[in-house]
Protein backbone atom coordinates (compact mmCIF):
# COMPACT_ATOMS: atom_id res chain seq x y z
CA UNK A 1 0.00 0.00 0.00
CA UNK A 2 1.33 3.51 -0.95
CA UNK A 3 1.88 6.11 1.93
CA UNK A 4 0.00 9.34 1.78
CA UNK A 5 2.00 12.27 1.02
CA UNK A 6 1.63 14.22 4.23
CA UNK A 7 4.21 17.38 3.29
CA UNK A 8 2.19 19.13 0.84
CA UNK A 9 2.83 23.03 0.81
CA UNK A 10 6.54 23.49 1.25
CA UNK A 11 7.20 24.96 -1.19
CA UNK A 12 7.62 28.99 0.10
CA UNK A 13 10.18 31.50 0.75
CA UNK A 14 11.74 31.25 4.41
CA UNK A 15 12.30 34.12 6.75
CA UNK A 16 16.16 34.75 7.15
CA UNK A 17 17.41 33.47 10.50
CA UNK A 18 19.67 36.20 11.11
CA UNK A 19 18.43 38.82 13.68
CA UNK A 20 19.32 42.44 13.41
CA UNK A 21 20.09 45.23 10.38
CA UNK A 22 21.90 43.37 7.64
CA UNK A 23 25.44 44.45 6.33
CA UNK A 24 23.76 45.83 3.17
CA UNK A 25 21.28 48.25 4.25
CA UNK A 26 22.85 52.33 4.02
CA UNK A 27 19.89 53.29 5.79
CA UNK A 28 20.05 54.63 9.95
CA UNK A 29 16.77 53.44 11.92
CA UNK A 30 15.59 56.34 12.30
CA UNK A 31 15.53 57.28 8.65
CA UNK A 32 13.84 54.01 7.83
CA UNK A 33 11.28 55.06 10.24
CA UNK A 34 10.95 58.39 8.61
CA UNK A 35 10.43 56.93 5.31
CA UNK A 36 7.73 54.33 6.42
CA UNK A 37 5.60 57.96 7.94
CA UNK A 38 5.92 59.40 4.52
CA UNK A 39 4.57 56.56 2.78
CA UNK A 40 1.74 56.10 5.06
CA UNK A 41 0.81 59.63 4.92
CA UNK A 42 1.09 59.31 1.20
CA UNK A 43 -1.97 56.69 1.25
CA UNK A 44 0.15 53.02 0.94
CA UNK A 45 -1.50 50.26 2.78
CA UNK A 46 1.13 48.35 5.26
CA UNK A 47 1.63 45.99 2.68
CA UNK A 48 2.42 48.48 0.02
CA UNK A 49 4.62 50.14 2.30
CA UNK A 50 6.85 46.88 3.05
CA UNK A 51 7.14 45.84 -1.16
CA UNK A 52 8.61 49.33 -1.53
CA UNK A 53 10.82 49.34 1.20
CA UNK A 54 12.56 45.73 -0.05
CA UNK A 55 12.13 46.83 -3.83
CA UNK A 56 13.26 50.51 -4.11
CA UNK A 57 15.63 50.82 -0.94
CA UNK A 58 16.64 47.37 -0.15
CA UNK A 59 15.29 46.73 3.27
CA UNK A 60 14.34 43.35 3.81
CA UNK A 61 12.35 43.01 6.97
CA UNK A 62 11.37 46.00 8.76
CA UNK A 63 11.21 43.99 12.02
CA UNK A 64 14.70 42.69 11.51
CA UNK A 65 16.44 46.07 11.21
CA UNK A 66 14.22 48.47 13.76
CA UNK A 67 12.99 45.25 16.12
CA UNK A 68 9.45 46.70 15.91
CA UNK A 69 7.04 45.36 12.96
CA UNK A 70 6.11 47.74 10.35
CA UNK A 71 1.95 48.17 11.57
CA UNK A 72 3.63 48.86 15.25
CA UNK A 73 5.63 51.88 13.81
CA UNK A 74 2.37 52.70 12.27
CA UNK A 75 0.09 52.73 14.92
CA UNK A 76 2.89 54.70 17.00
CA UNK A 77 2.36 57.16 14.59
CA UNK A 78 -1.60 57.16 14.46
CA UNK A 79 -1.17 56.39 10.71
CA UNK A 80 -2.86 52.38 10.84
CA UNK A 81 -5.62 52.35 8.70
CA UNK A 82 -8.94 51.73 10.69
CA UNK A 83 -10.03 48.68 8.82
CA UNK A 84 -7.22 46.03 8.53
CA UNK A 85 -5.50 45.24 5.46
CA UNK A 86 -6.37 41.26 5.08
CA UNK A 87 -10.37 42.06 5.92
CA UNK A 88 -10.45 45.36 3.93
CA UNK A 89 -8.92 42.25 1.22
CA UNK A 90 -11.02 39.98 1.83
CA UNK A 91 -14.44 42.32 1.44
CA UNK A 92 -12.22 43.05 -2.04
CA UNK A 93 -12.76 39.97 -3.50
CA UNK A 94 -16.10 39.26 -2.29
CA UNK A 95 -17.58 42.79 -3.37
CA UNK A 96 -15.59 41.57 -7.04
CA UNK A 97 -17.10 37.98 -6.66
CA UNK A 98 -20.71 39.61 -5.77
CA UNK A 99 -20.10 41.92 -9.22
CA UNK A 100 -19.72 38.64 -11.29
CA UNK A 101 -22.69 36.67 -9.62
CA UNK A 102 -24.98 39.70 -10.99
CA UNK A 103 -23.68 38.89 -14.60
CA UNK A 104 -23.85 35.42 -14.11
CA UNK A 105 -26.72 34.10 -11.58
CA UNK A 106 -25.80 30.53 -12.76
CA UNK A 107 -22.45 30.48 -11.60
CA UNK A 108 -22.82 28.13 -8.67
CA UNK A 109 -19.14 27.26 -8.00
CA UNK A 110 -18.92 31.21 -8.02
CA UNK A 111 -21.68 31.34 -4.97
CA UNK A 112 -19.93 28.48 -2.94
CA UNK A 113 -17.09 30.49 -2.99
CA UNK A 114 -18.83 33.77 -2.36
CA UNK A 115 -20.22 31.97 0.53
CA UNK A 116 -16.97 30.72 1.67
CA UNK A 117 -15.34 34.02 1.54
CA UNK A 118 -17.96 35.55 3.50
CA UNK A 119 -17.63 33.38 6.27
CA UNK A 120 -14.15 34.21 6.22
CA UNK A 121 -15.11 37.69 6.49
CA UNK A 122 -17.31 37.04 9.77
CA UNK A 123 -14.61 35.05 11.32
CA UNK A 124 -12.12 37.69 11.29
CA UNK A 125 -14.29 40.13 12.30
CA UNK A 126 -15.37 38.22 15.21
CA UNK A 127 -11.19 38.13 15.65
CA UNK A 128 -10.82 41.56 14.92
CA UNK A 129 -13.45 42.50 17.81
CA UNK A 130 -12.31 40.41 20.52
CA UNK A 131 -8.52 41.76 20.62
CA UNK A 132 -10.08 45.23 19.56
CA UNK A 133 -8.86 45.96 16.32
CA UNK A 134 -12.87 46.62 15.32
CA UNK A 135 -15.16 48.39 17.34
CA UNK A 136 -17.92 45.90 19.13
CA UNK A 137 -20.64 46.96 16.87
CA UNK A 138 -18.80 46.81 13.41
CA UNK A 139 -20.81 44.54 10.83
CA UNK A 140 -20.19 43.16 7.60
CA UNK A 141 -22.71 44.42 5.43
CA UNK A 142 -22.45 44.04 1.33
CA UNK A 143 -23.02 47.61 0.80
CA UNK A 144 -21.24 49.44 3.05
CA UNK A 145 -17.96 46.27 1.86
CA UNK A 146 -18.11 48.11 -1.81
CA UNK A 147 -17.74 51.60 -0.49
CA UNK A 148 -14.82 50.48 1.23
CA UNK A 149 -13.05 48.62 -1.42
CA UNK A 150 -14.11 51.41 -3.73
CA UNK A 151 -11.47 53.80 -1.86
CA UNK A 152 -8.85 50.85 -1.02
CA UNK A 153 -8.72 50.02 -5.05
CA UNK A 154 -8.32 53.33 -6.26
CA UNK A 155 -5.58 53.74 -3.93
CA UNK A 156 -4.16 50.31 -4.69
CA UNK A 157 -4.31 50.64 -8.96
CA UNK A 158 -1.68 53.99 -8.16
CA UNK A 159 0.30 51.70 -6.59
CA UNK A 160 0.69 49.37 -9.28
CA UNK A 161 1.51 51.97 -11.60
CA UNK A 162 3.99 53.23 -9.58
CA UNK A 163 5.90 50.23 -9.40
CA UNK A 164 5.35 49.30 -13.54
CA UNK A 165 7.00 52.83 -13.60
CA UNK A 166 9.79 51.76 -11.43
CA UNK A 167 10.34 47.94 -13.30
CA UNK A 168 10.87 50.40 -16.91
CA UNK A 169 13.65 52.58 -15.48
Amino acid sequence: MAGKKRDKGQSHSTRPVRVGMPKWVHYSPEEIEALIVELAKMGYTPSMIGIILRDQYGIPLVKSVLGVKLTKILERYGLLPPIPEDLLRLMARAVNLRRHLQEHPKDFASKRGLIEIESKIRALIKYYKRVGKLPPDFEYRPERAKVLVSQYLSRAIEFTEFMQEGAAT
